[in-house]
């Protein structure tokens, strides 16, 4: 509705309509200073968290369909200022920043290819994550009823040379269906509709790495059954949860997936005997 000077009033149903569109466009609504300021801000919380140490690392946000703004390489990323950021095309291309392009930028410019809907991606080295992926291990087990509904698993990519094509060959099966992966030897990367997105996902990898680890450390995990995760899928709608991720078989894994334990132990005739005579000789019998 407009007055007769021309201020326009709008109506409560509009303002809100207005809010969510704003909110739904993320960083695409900031300037480019503030988006810079975000990375800053991120770096630093990784920092303090010690997800990364030295220079380890590395964030990005797309600015615009030509444009990414990311972290540079060699500089700690607690350390950063909002003018050490670089500007690079979506070939990769620097087009400004006096600092130079992280070599790990490739993993980010593939993940934007693949994901027209990602503004911002966040690689780290959280501790207890990275064990899971030096180990070789998904965070895949259906344990936690936030990381299912947020997450749904958490894969792992096979191991690729950092700063190679080969570092993104094992991602590029789960980036169009996950929001978050680990890589093998290396560390996890997220991406999100934003910054803090991206951010808060990496936050929950870390944290259900190491409520996983306690949980083995106390005699095994429990994992929800299928029909229960069935359930937290379903419930995304009710929770505004938006995500290309489905429920698969074994992804995640629920108490159905898990192998049964084994408790039989095999062995030679030869090893036997050979685990007796050492009984009987401790026992002084011989």
């Amino acid at each position: 509705m407009e007055r007769v000077d021309g201020t326009v009033i709008l109506q409560p149903f509009t303002l809100l309509w207005i809010r969510c569109y704003n909110q739904e466009r993320g960083s695409r609504m900031k300037t480019e200073q503030q988006l810079r300021d975000d990375i800053v801000q991120v770096g630093r919380l990784m920092f303090d968290k010690g997800w990364i140490a030295a220079n380890d690392g590395n964030v990005t946000i797309r600015v615009d369909d030509g444009r990414l703004l990311a972290t540079p390489t060699g500089i700690s990323k607690g350390l950063m200022r909002p003018e050490d950021l670089i500007v690079c095309d979506l070939n990769g291309a620097k087009l400004c920043g006096a600092r130079e392009c992280t070599t790990e930028l490739a993993m980010h410019l593939t993940i934007y290819q693949m994901r027209p809907d990602v503004n911002s991606v966040v690689h780290a080295h959280p501790p207890v994550a990275t064990g899971f992926a030096a180990a070789g291990r998904a965070l895949d087990m259906a344990l936690l009823p936030e990381v299912v509904i947020c997450l749904g698993s958490v894969p792992l990519a096979e191991y690729g040379l950092p700063g190679t094509p080969a570092l993104t060959e094992g991602m590029l099966p789960y980036i169009p269906k996950y929001d978050a992966m680990l890589m093998a030897n290396h560390g996890a990367v997220t991406y999100g509709d934003d910054v803090f997105q991206a951010f808060h996902r990496m936050e929950t990898v870390e944290h259900f790495a190491r409520i996983t680890l306690v949980a083995e450390l106390l005699g095994g995990a429990k994992v929800l059954p299928r029909v229960e995760v069935q359930k937290l899928f379903d419930s995304r709608a009710r929770y505004k949860v938006k995500s290309r991720n489905h429920f698969e078989p074994g992804a995640p894994m629920t108490a159905e997936d898990m192998p049964e334990p084994n408790d039989k132990i095999e062995m030679t005739r030869e090893q036997l005997l050979a685990i007796i005579d050492e009984a009987l000789k401790v026992r002084g019998v011989f």
